[in-house]
């Protein structure tokens, strides 16, 4: 497999994985290939810095196996940190971040549910939003 740094012509990049270079420019040319975060499908190699492996690491990977227990870890009491001071709505999570950016109602933190498409309208109008590492569910369900 190789990865790609890729840049989508609104300029955001992202890394990709193809089979090979032909692999990614056969999909790019069938139109295969879309930004995921705003779903742009003219898409062009960016500028990227190789990446390489610590050395006896065969997978590629830039951190040891060791540390990503830890690292996943850290993530996860972190996000749990922000969700003890913050208020789940649900649904309600795109209009109640609209509504305190445009300040109808006070700034306060919230989480809730929102799709890739309603996500991207809000960072397009410039709401700022955060997205969290790991899924949150409901309170009511246990995860």
């Amino acid at each position: 497999m190789i990865v790609f740094d890729l840049r989508c012509g609104t300029g955001h990049v992202f890394e990709a994985w193809f089979a090979s270079s032909s692999a990614y420019e056969d999909q790019r040319s069938r139109a295969l290939v879309h930004c995921p975060i705003c779903d742009d499908g003219q898409i062009e190699k960016a500028v990227m810095a190789p990446n390489i492996a610590p050395k006896g690491n065969r997978m590629g990977a830039s951190v040891p196996a060791e540390i990503m227990p830890k690292a996943l870890a850290a993530l996860a009491e972190a996000q749990t940190k922000l969700l003890d001071k913050s208020e789940w709505v649900g649904r309600a999570f795109p209009d109640r971040a609209r509504a305190m950016h445009l300040g109808e109602e006070p700034s306060a933190l919230i989480h809730g549910e929102t799709s890739a498409a309603e996500a991207r309208e809000l960072v397009e109008e410039g709401v700022p939003i955060t997205p969290l590492p790991f899924r949150v569910v409901p309170p009511s369900t246990v995860n």
